[in-house]
C-alpha cells in the first residue's frame, strides 16, 4: 500500500485550490501563511509535482495540480458523508437506562417519567436486567452495590426497608409484636446476592427489640416489586424498602404500621459507559439521576431522624 502524504499538507493544499491565496488558506485553517506554504511544499515533494503556481498576485492550480485536486475535493467529501449516519445513528438513537427489575419498575420507572416530561427532546428506553450489564447495549445501569472502583459510577442512595401493608390490615395493630399476626410476605434474594445482607424480618426484629414467634408458613417472593404489590392487594405485611414504595405509599395503597426501619447493608449506585457521555443529552441525564438519588438520600436520611 503507497504511503499517503499527511493529512494536514492535503488540507493546506485544498484550501489554497479553493479560496486561491496562502493567506486565506491560513484564516480558514487557523495557522500561519508561512505554515501553509511549508505543507504545500511537502505535498509536492511527496508527489514529485508542482501543483501551484504564482500568476501575478494570486496562485493558479496548474495541470497537475488541477487534476490531483479534483480526486482530493471528492475524496474529502466523502470523508464527510462517513460522518454523516454516525451523527444520525448518535442523534435519533434513544438513552438506554437499565436497571435490577424492582429498581426498574419502582423507582426508575417513576423517575424517567419525570425526564421524559421535562426533556423531551432527549429520548430514553427503559430494561429491566437482572444480571450484569451489558455496556456495549445500555448506555447507565442502576444497581446494588457500591460503584465499582474501575469505572466511571456513582453512589446514589441507601435504602432503608420498613413494614408496610393496606390499611384495612393496620387496623387494630397496637405493638410491633402484632404484625406477626398477620400473613408475613417474605423476600429471598437469589444466589447472586449471597455477597449481601438482604433486609429480612429476623434481622429488623432483632434492631428493634421486637419478638419474633416461631416460624409460620408465609407468601415469598424473589422480586421486592412482587411482595409490594401482593401487599398493596391486602395478602399480607411487606418489610419493604421505602423508595420503592414512595408511589403506593403516597397514595394511601399502603400504610407504615410502625416507622421502625432496617437500613439496607449497601446503596444503589449509577453505572454508565464512556460513549453515554458521547450521544446528544447523555451527560445531563448522567447529572440529572444522580442528583435525583442524591435527593432521595436526603429523604430517607430525614425519615429516618
Amino acid at each position: 500500500m503507497a504511503r499517503l502524504p499527511h493529512l494536514r499538507a492535503m488540507e493546506s493544499f485544498d484550501a489554497v485550490a479553493r479560496l486561491g491565496s496562502v493567506q486565506g488558506a491560513a484564516q480558514e485553517l487557523g495557522v500561519t501563511p508561512g505554515a501553509v506554504s511549508q505543507q504545500v511544499r511537502r505535498l509536492e515533494a511527496h508527489l514529485g509535482v508542482t501543483l501551484l503556481e504564482r500568476r501575478g498576485r494570486g496562485l493558479e492550480l496548474t495541470r497537475w495540480g488541477a487534476l490531483y485536486h479534483a480526486e482530493l475535493s471528492a475524496a474529502f467529501e466523502r470523508l464527510a458523508q462517513a460522518e454523516r449516519p454516525l451523527r444520525a445513528a448518535l442523534g435519533g438513537a434513544p438513552l438506554v437506562v437499565a436497571g435490577l427489575p424492582t429498581v426498574a419498575a419502582k423507582w426508575l420507572g417513576r423517575a424517567l417519567y419525570d425526564w421524559a416530561r421535562d426533556y423531551p427532546e432527549v429520548p430514553v428506553r427503559l430494561v429491566a436486567e437482572d444480571g450484569e450489564p451489558d455496556f456495549g447495549a445500555v448506555d447507565f445501569h442502576m444497581g446494588f452495590g457500591a460503584p465499582p472502583s474501575d469505572g466511571p459510577g456513582a453512589e446514589l442512595f441507601t435504602d432503608r426497608a420498613v413494614p408496610a401493608c393496606a390499611p384495612a390490615l393496620a387496623a387494630g395493630l397496637a405493638a410491633p409484636a402484632d404484625l406477626f399476626a398477620r400473613p408475613v410476605l417474605r423476600i429471598e434474594w437469589g444466589a447472586r446476592y449471597d455477597r449481601f445482607t438482604p433486609p429480612g424480618w429476623e434481622p429488623w426484629a432483632a434492631l428493634h427489640g421486637v419478638p419474633v414467634p416461631e416460624p409460620s408458613p408465609a407468601m415469598r417472593f424473589a422480586l421486592t416489586s412482587s411482595a409490594i404489590d401482593a401487599a398493596v392487594a391486602g395478602q399480607g405485611v411487606v418489610l419493604g424498602q421505602v423508595a420503592m414504595m414512595q408511589e403506593e405509599l403516597l397514595t394511601g395503597r399502603l400504610v407504615i404500621p410502625f416507622d421502625l426501619r432496617l437500613p439496607l447493608s449497601e446503596p444503589y449506585s449509577l453505572r454508565w459507559s464512556r460513549a453515554a457521555l458521547e450521544k446528544p443529552g447523555g451527560g445531563r441525564l448522567r447529572d440529572w439521576l444522580i442528583a435525583r438519588g442524591r435527593a432521595q438520600a436526603s429523604a430517607l436520611e430525614s425519615g429516618a431522624r
